[in-house]
């Protein structure tokens, strides 16, 4: 007969078998997903112009009905803009353009107005759109950065993120008297984002690292002291964000970079001692009107999927690449029986190419081998971009210039390399040799201003570079709302951080610039680690960036290289010097006994063998290197 002892541990045990199946569930659903986005990646059509493609201009639809409809927050020419998703399969629309950023949107509770941020006016601040007339209206105008808006429900305050000069806080403000001064929510040295205010009304959920790694924390309005605050997810090496409510249900997205599953977890307000259970592979996620799905976006290594997704896990809509990175979406229903002039001006807008290549007529003769070309006032062992792409980098690298204030790409740590010039072991099909790919200067790092992100995109480890703006005036660049990752920490003599390949770093303050975003509206692509990154720092490969036009490693190659170039050659090692004659075997007819040898008083020396020397052989000459 079982004792209450006994049958509490097997209770146990079950519970720990069926958790251990439901992670492994996970990520096997993880898994699936990840082989579902490479499936799509090498289904899509191979594009032989390197340029990336913008979104069509699409005549606006004379009316659009009462239904569901996505609005996404999306990157087009490194700017970002509010498009129309329908799941229809609809053209994607335009809403807003120009040459500046419109993020983060929030749907007040009514579902007629959405907040948002913006820097159309030099710097971030909070706006708000009418749905219905497409007019915009400013509630913040400060050089301090603001964004990340959230409604309060009885649509009078908004709570958003705001940078006071050494990190980001959580601040509200009234709408009836925007001129007054906001209220305060936080003051930690950590970094408070991303603000979601609940359906009640009297406690905001934000993302905060005040515990170290990034956690979903819960303000309670109601108290009005340190003690408000509580950490509702508390997991370690795993990054949260993006919390949203929905009745008394708290949606956020994790990544995990131990043994915990990433993507989109639910919290239910109701139950606050159970942990948040798993709901769908996400990296953006928003509540659907019935509040019964959620539409995801899913980063793949340089573009992003969209998909929807029903609480247990269905998938009612298969992902579908988007054309450019998400900044924010919205799930809502609109009607629209007469769409504003706004909205039509917009959506008819062609963007203009970045750039364009300017190819120097081949090499006569029967080779026709693309030319490398010089990259002026570029310091880089071979300072060299293949002709195709060299327009890209110069256009890219002005951008910068631009955005951020300093040259970035005046200094690399490598542009072209030779086949004669190895690289780190790992690393024998690196796009460096194919004259598409460059590195940045990773000193950058130590310097103080360059920090990377670390980004899993199923089983592969990717990086999000930012580097620093010279202006720290608010009018080039943003906070930073996600902390970075510390590869030295695995120096630190700390198992754990070595074993992750470092740590959590502290999220710095000022204001940073996303290379990694303009380097992708460039048609630059960042490259993925190799797989024991973790122990081996050559293979973090956090600052490389190829530019690959469609093409495979080997056909890249054969741009700039005959085909009896790539012939790996069999190595012969040159012969060992021996310091001592080498004996030479004779031939025997057989064995023959031996006579004992009786020891005598005298030191008779025995007789020596004749050793007969091996000519030394001509050493083999080296392979010539290659052209």
């Amino acid at each position: 007969m079982l004792t209450p002892r006994d049958s509490s541990s097997q209770i146990t045990r079950i519970n720990e078998l069926c958790e251990w199946h439901l992670k492994k569930i996970r990520v096997i659903r993880q898994f699936a997903a990840f082989a579902f986005i490479i499936l799509l990646s090498a289904c899509a059509p191979k594009s032989s112009t390197p340029q990336p493609t913008p979104v069509s201009p699409t005549e606006f639809p004379i009316a659009v009905s009462s239904g569901e409809v996505i609005l996404l927050s999306m990157e087009e020419n490194g700017y970002a803009h509010f498009f129309l998703y329908t799941p229809e399969g609809q053209p994607i629309l335009r809403l807003t353009t120009g040459d500046w950023n419109d993020v983060a949107p929030s749907l007040s509770p009514d579902g007629t107005r959405v907040a948002f941020a913006s820097d159309r006016s030099g710097y971030w601040d909070i706006y708000i759109l009418t749905l219905a007339t497409g007019e915009i209206q400013p509630i913040t105008n400060s050089p301090e950065y603001d964004s990340a808006p959230t409604w309060s429900p009885d649509r009078q305050w908004l709570a958003y993120e705001t940078y006071d000069g050494n990190d980001i806080e959580i601040a509200a403000i009234q709408l009836t008297t925007p001129e007054n001064p906001p209220i305060f929510l936080t003051d930690d040295p950590a970094a408070d984002t991303s603000p979601a205010w609940s359906p009640q009304g009297r406690q905001i959920a934000f993302v905060s690292s005040r515990g170290g790694d990034p956690d979903i924390w819960l303000a309670d309005l109601d108290i009005p002291d340190e003690g408000r605050f509580t950490n509702l997810s508390k997991t370690d090496f795993a990054a949260e964000r993006h919390p949203q409510w929905a009745e008394n249900h708290l949606l956020w997205i994790a990544e995990a970079q131990g043994v915990n599953v990433s993507g989109a977890y639910v919290w239910d307000a109701d139950q606050p001692e159970r942990p948040a259970r798993w709901s769908a592979d996400a990296d953006w996620a928003a509540w659907s009107p019935s509040r019964e799905k959620v539409v995801t976006v899913l980063n793949g290594p340089n573009v992003d999927y969209f998909s929807a997704s029903s609480l247990d896990g269905g998938l009612p809509l298969a992902p579908r690449p988007l054309p450019g990175f998400v900044r924010g979406l919205l799930w809502l229903t609109l009607d629209l029986p007469t769409p504003p002039e706004t909205y039509r001006d917009a959506s008819l807008v062609t963007p203009p190419a970045l750039w364009s290549p300017e190819v120097i007529p081949l090499d006569d003769g029967p080779t026709q081998r693309q030319r490398l070309v010089e990259l002026p006032n570029v310091q880089a062992p071979y300072p060299q971009l293949q002709d195709q792409v060299d327009e890209a980098f110069a256009a890219l690298r002005q951008r910068v210039i631009d955005e951020a204030g300093w040259d970035a790409l005046a200094s690399l740590q490598n542009a072209f390399v030779p086949l004669t010039s190895p690289l780190d072991p790992g690393l024998g099909d690196d796009w460096l040799y194919t004259g598409r790919a460059f590195a940045l200067n990773s000193l950058l790092t130590n310097a103080g201003w360059m920090v990377s992100v670390r980004e899993e995109v199923g089983q592969q480890t990717f990086w999000r570079i930012y580097l620093r703006a010279q202006n720290q005036d608010g009018s080039q660049g943003q906070p930073l709302r996600e902390a970075p990752w510390d590869l030295t920490a695995r120096y630190n003599l700390d198992p754990q951080a070595y074993d992750q390949g470092g740590a959590y770093a502290p999220i710095p303050n000022g204001y940073w610039v996303d290379f990694t975003a303009l380097a992708r509206a460039y048609g630059w692509e960042r490259q993925p680690s190799l797989p024991n990154w973790h122990t081996y720092f050559g293979g973090t490969r956090f600052t490389e960036f190829a530019l690959t036009g469609g093409l495979d490693w080997y056909s890249a190659l054969l741009e700039i290289y005959p085909p009896e170039a790539l012939v790996t050659p069999t190595p012969r090692l040159p012969p060992t010097l021996t310091p001592t004659l080498t004996p030479v075997s004779t031939n025997t007819r057989g064995p023959s006994p031996t006579p004992s040898i009786t020891p005598s008083p005298t030191n008779t020396p025995l007789p020596t063998s004749t050793f007969t020397p091996i000519p030394s052989p001509t050493p083999i000459p080296s392979n010539t290197p290659l052209p």
